[in-house]
């Protein structure tokens, strides 16, 4: 049991149980279209404050939303993947890294969506999985009905496991697994999984199935890849490529995300699907060079960025929208957390979450959604950044690292390291260790992550697993098959 979790909490997920929040919301049974970005940081939208990028439709998204200004994920990718997906910490369900099998998650939890299938919902899952590709990791057997997916994490990784083909392909006319077959699109990555998932919400909206629509984008991770169109205006004003392809990433998300809202207008969808917008990290982006200028990329004045376990790490963006049903331009300020994605949405299904041993430790939002001031105690929120003997950062002990890129954050503060001490409500940017002047904060505080610390040693079920040679990936082996067999057919356009 994770110490921080109430008692009462957990025996209600024991029982099968969902606790109640009062009103409208609950079993009110939305679609639900969660669109998650990859290492787009909180300065990469030109609503929070970033000068060179523009992002209208994201701005406009965010100016209709109800907005969780203190939403926390984890330091990198694959992690805060299986926090939504099982509603844990992820060292909880064995992620401990991005790569090197240590990105699957347990095979002993009942994943969102299959329990989300036990209300009647049909899901889909569009663009980055990261949490395992051999068969039983699959998101096809994790509760997915409908696949659109690259392998490793991110298209090209050949290496962790991605097709081999998209070495050459990267992110244009990439190589993907179509649920049990292997495919080649036509265009530019995301253009291609936005085209997908809309195809499929019209599908369901047709035959009026509930829906949760898990748009998954490798954007705007590097490589710093766009179409020329979206480059060309850095490019013109004297920005070096990676900037322009990473920009331009962004605004290409932007412009799909403007599609996806417009269509879900045009079919009259809006006033029964939540619609998420969150990104999975902190920002990461190279120096800035403009010109014989060297400039720092905006990061809305955060202290770090992806794969630090400052509030740049794991500070992130999230709108929430619901036509006539969530407050317009609305902020929610009380703490938040990925791992709170699944309680929340299984009680706007209306379906209880089932008994397992690993059942999710998140809350849901819905008091807050329905009220902002509602009561909300006080919480703890464990990060860490793993990574841990893999080689090329040559650790070699796990335990070594327990105080190594960690932190704890309550409402008010941030922990780290067991160093420093940041008073995070009257100083958000970190500016100020008072580590010494709290003496009784720091020890509680690492008490509680100790406990915690201790509670994961059987948890952590990918350690130590024999490195896997890229051809030996299962992904790699279905497309050798296939490739034996026939061509590779193309996806059906869908743009």
């Amino acid at each position: 049991m994770i110490p921080s979790t109430p008692a009462f909490l957990i025996l209600g997920f024991i029982l099968g149980c969902i606790p109640s929040a009062s009103g409208k919301l609950a079993q009110s049974r939305p679609n639900v279209v969660l669109v998650m970005t990859d290492d787009q940081g909180m300065g990469d939208l030109s609503c929070m404050g970033n000068q060179i990028l523009r992002t209208p439709y994201l701005d406009r998204f965010h100016s209709q939303s109800t907005r969780f200004t203190d939403f926390q994920v984890s330091p990198t990718c694959a992690p805060t993947r299986a926090a939504i997906m099982s509603g844990r910490f992820p060292f909880e369900v064995g992620i401990s890294h991005t790569i090197l099998q240590r990105e699957r998650m347990a095979l002993n939890i009942t994943t969102l969506p299959q329990t989300l299938e036990q209300a009647g919902y049909k899901t889909g899952l569009f663009g980055k999985w990261h949490l395992g590709d051999g068969p039983e990791y699959l998101p096809q057997n994790r509760g997915f009905d409908e696949v659109l997916m690259h392998g490793a994490g991110g298209i090209g990784q050949y290496i962790y496991g991605d097709f081999k083909t998209n070495l050459k392909n990267t992110y244009f006319d990439s190589v993907l697994l179509h649920n049990q077959k292997i495919v080649r699109s036509q265009g530019f990555c995301t253009d291609v999984f936005f085209g997908a998932s809309l195809h499929w919400i019209e599908k369901q909206l047709k035959m009026k199935n509930p829906f949760f629509a898990y748009i998954s984008l490798n954007a705007p991770h590097a490589p710093f890849i766009a179409p020329e169109k979206y480059k060309k205006r850095f490019l013109d004003e004297g920005y070096d490529q990676n900037t322009a392809g990473r920009y331009g990433m962004i605004e290409n998300i932007d412009d799909n995300f403007g599609k996806l809202m417009t269509q879900l207008r045009e079919w009259d969808a809006l006033k029964n699907t939540l619609v998420i917008f969150m990104t999975d990290n902190g920002m990461a982006m190279p120096r800035i060079k403009k010109n014989r200028q060297t400039l720092t990329p905006f990061n809305a004045g955060l202290k770090g960025a992806k794969a630090s376990v400052e509030e740049g790490g794991t500070h992130v963006p999230a709108f929430w929208y619901w036509q006539g049903v969530l407050k317009e331009g609305h902020d929610i300020s009380a703490l938040a957390a990925h791992i709170d994605l699944y309680p929340t949405l299984c009680e706007l299904a209306g379906v209880a979450i089932p008994k397992s041993k690993l059942p999710p430790v998140g809350r849901s939002l819905l008091p807050l959604l329905q009220n902002s001031k509602a009561e909300w105690k006080d919480r703890t929120l464990y990060f860490h950044r793993g990574r841990w003997d893999d080689g090329r950062w040559d650790f070699k002990d796990r335990e070594k690292h327990r105080y190594l890129k960690c932190a704890v954050r309550t409402q008010r503060w941030r922990w780290i390291d067991n160093q420093f001490l940041y008073d995070i409500q009257k100083d958000p940017f970190q500016k100020k260790d008072v580590a010494l002047q709290h003496p009784k904060v720091m020890k509680n505080l690492c008490q509680k992550y100790d406990q915690w610390w201790e509670s994961l040693r059987p948890l952590l079920v990918n350690e130590g697993l024999d490195t896997i040679a890229p051809e030996d990936h299962h992904l790699i082996r279905l497309e050798n098959q296939q490739l034996a067999e026939g061509k590779i057919p193309l996806l059906e356009a869908r743009n």
